[in-house]
Order: C-alpha cells, then structure tokens, then sequence
C-alpha cells in the first residue's frame, strides 16, 4: 500500500489520509502535550502560518506512549493545542508509533533513516517525517528543532518542486 493510501482518523473522528495533502508538502510529527519537547508546538504553528499558504501543512498525531506524556482526550488535547499555542494546523487521532499496534503509518515512516542513517523505532515525541510531493520522505529526530535550517532548508524545496510542477 503506498503510503498516500494509509486511511487516518482526525482527531474530530472524520476520515482523511496523505492523498488529500497529495499536492503539498507535509511535516507527520507524533506530539505530547506533557513533554519537555512541548514548547515546539509554538515552532510548528509558526511554520504552518508561514509556509501553509504555499501548500505546507503540519499534521498532528498525539501519542502517549512515551512516559505518558499524552494522556487526554481528543477533546484535552484539542483544548490545550487551542489555547495553549494556536495550533491551526490538522491533529489526528491518538496514535501508537511503536511496537505490535503501531499505526500503519508509522510502520512505513521508521523505514526511514534519519540523518544518521538509523531507521526503526521513533525515539520520543516530536520526531518528524516531512513527505515531499514527489513521494520522498526525510525524518529528523525529536531534538531537531522544527525550525532548524535543514527542516526549512527541505520544505523550501518540496514547495518550490511542488510551484514548478
């Protein structure tokens, strides 16, 4: 199954998928709102506001399954997002990234190697996956600022590749 094809559940409970982000560029990032990685909430919102006029969009998957960092509901973590960062961009339902119930999604996404050239298992919250148009995917680690130069250097990219097809 390609990846664009992996069915997701909003955090609302309606239906989605990459498909319907097919022509943009878009940063899967697994979120917590009890981490200390928390505050990159304001720096994904901040690209979103930046780069989603462009055709880039932040999704939101919230997990709890690192020291229980996400233990709310939808309705929690809607809430929180809202009034504790602005957050506009798309949340999904709550996830797992790892282990035997993993979502779909994140099965493909930890083939991915990060800079390093690791794959497997996502290592904490806030790790990113950015899927390009043309179906490339890059994954930066969750200590790797959303704003750091080689995230925007790739979002750019995506978008300019995206404008010029």
């Amino acid at each position: 199954m390609d990846i664009r094809d992996i069915p997701l559940t909003t955090i609302d409970g309606g239906t989605a998928s990459l498909a319907d982000y097919d022509d943009q560029v878009v940063m899967v990032v697994n979120v917590a709102s009890r981490c200390g990685l928390t505050p990159q909430y304001e720096k994904l919102e901040a690209l979103q506001r930046e780069y989603g006029d462009r055709g880039f969009t932040v999704l939101g998957f919230p997990c709890n399954q690192f020291a229980a960092q996400e233990p709310g509901t939808a309705e929690d973590i809607k809430e929180f997002c809202s009034m504790t960062y602005g957050v506009t961009f798309p949340l999904m339902s709550k996830v797992k990234v790892n282990g035997r119930h993993r979502h779909p999604l994140y099965v493909e996404l930890t083939k991915v190697p990060d800079a390093a050239g690791k794959t497997g298992r996502v290592k904490w919250n806030f790790e990113k996956f950015l899927v390009l148009p043309g179906g490339e995917v890059m994954r930066f680690r969750p200590q790797v600022q959303p704003d750091d130069p080689k995230i925007v250097a790739v979002i750019e990219r995506g978008l300019d590749e995206a404008a010029a097809a």
